[in-house]
């Protein structure tokens, strides 16, 4: 079945005329690194997602991922990008799980491929079932290469990921560098939502200088302003944080110090 419905008609309109990914491309070259806000829309009501995204929005965050690892679908997901794209001016991108992430209210979709799954679930098989949806939904689609580090979290238990090991950069290189061969230009490094420590910078430059120009997000553990800094400075364009903001109350200020940080 084919579901008909007009694009246009979602694009955050505070977002001009851009695609999504020339207005996250366009922010890259103008400030050097930017701040993604991630939201999992299982973690409270639309209303409360849509609060921390204005908090995100006026630390100077430049868009909205929305997902998480369990269980991110249906009336939940919608209703959250919809109240997030009623209070801000910034893109809400799906940040997928599984093809139930589709959301027809999404400006835009990171469309992953698993790059160390097991599994061709998260290689392919939910890529083309997810692909009719984006298409008919009129959702942009930014391809991505998603490589999970280890320790991983939940994300690298779903997606049956062989975990690249912290000590062993050039593994996660030659990954980044075949995602890159394939056309995908974005990289996204993960450690995994909530785990004790991030990407390790090493492994980020060692990535950065494998694909060249091609753009890196690097996520996962980053709860402090010095972690932030590093990544940064290590090469990573995008830098992601969730966890951080769901336990600071001041979300104003602390999506602010890390924008402070990673364009010093």
């Amino acid at each position: 079945m084919v579901i008909k419905t007009s694009g246009s008609s979602r694009r955050n309109e505070g977002v001009s005329r851009l695609s999504i990914e020339q207005h996250l491309e366009e922010a890259i070259s103008r400030e050097g690194t930017i701040h993604l806000t991630l939201i999992d829309p299982d973690s409270q009501p639309p209303e409360e997602a849509a609060r921390i995204a204005r908090g995100a929005t006026a630390g100077g965050t430049t868009a909205v991922l929305v997902g998480g690892s369990v269980g991110v679908g249906g009336r939940g997901i919608e209703c959250t990008v919809s109240e997030i794209k009623g209070s801000t001016g910034v893109p809400a991108i799906i940040f997928p799980s599984d093809v139930g992430s589709v959301c027809t209210t999404a400006d835009a979709m990171f469309f992953l491929c698993l790059m160390n799954s097991r599994s061709t679930a998260y290689l392919s098989t939910n890529q083309a079932l997810g692909a009719v949806f984006v298409k008919s939904y009129g959702i942009e689609p930014i391809p991505v290469a998603y490589i999970i580090v280890e320790p991983g979290g939940t994300v690298g238990w779903i997606g049956d990921a062989r975990l690249i090991p912290r000590n062993k950069p050039e593994i996660a290189a030659a990954y980044a560098l075949a995602g890159k061969y394939l056309g995908m230009r974005w990289v996204y490094l993960e450690a995994g939502s909530g785990v004790p420590d991030t990407v390790p910078p090493e492994m980020v430059k060692a990535v950065k200088a494998s694909i060249d120009d091609t753009r890196l997000i690097v996520g996962g553990g980053i709860r402090t302003d010095k972690q932030a800094e590093l990544l940064a400075k290590a090469g990573a364009d995008v830098i992601v944080t969730g966890t951080a903001i769901e336990e600071d109350v001041d979300i104003e200020n602390k999506i602010a110090s890390f924008v402070r940080v990673i364009q010093h």
